[in-house]
């Protein structure tokens, strides 16, 4: 079970939440990127980065379901992006993704863009801490 934290008067942010409390064993989930995590050879999405977010979420998701969790159990989550401007680009499909994938959930987020990720090819990376009942 989760509680968002809300401090007053804060605005309400919109796709995430400012804080989150827990109880429960916690699960650490390594970043998890867009590809096909069964294939012994690098296979990523056709779809550019809206795929990759698509299938680096699920990733995400399916190790939290290994561990017994649902993806409302995931309280935080960080998301590395090689460009920032590709993600902002990419909302409209990336906010259908996360309906799909998490409904009306917001963990607490945060977005980094940085310089590369190890896999060339990789546009996106997540990772992510569960809490599970």
């Amino acid at each position: 079970m989760s509680t968002v934290i809300q401090p007053d008067g804060w605005a309400v942010p919109r796709g995430y939440s400012n804080g989150i409390a827990a109880q429960g064993e916690i699960l650490f989930v390594g970043g998890q990127i867009g590809w096909d995590p069964r294939s012994t050879t690098p296979k990523f999405p056709e779809g550019g980065f809206a795929a990759q977010w698509d299938q680096a979420v699920a990733n995400v998701i399916e190790v939290v379901r290994a561990a017994g969790g649902q993806p409302e159990h995931i309280a935080r989550l960080t998301i590395y992006v090689v460009d920032k401007k590709e993600y902002l680009a990419s909302l409209k499909e990336l906010g259908a993704i996360w309906r799909k994938h998490f409904g009306r959930h917001y963990p607490a987020m945060a977005l980094v863009q940085v310089v590369a990720l190890v896999e060339d090819l990789a546009r996106v990376e997540i990772e992510a801490t569960a809490v599970l009942p």
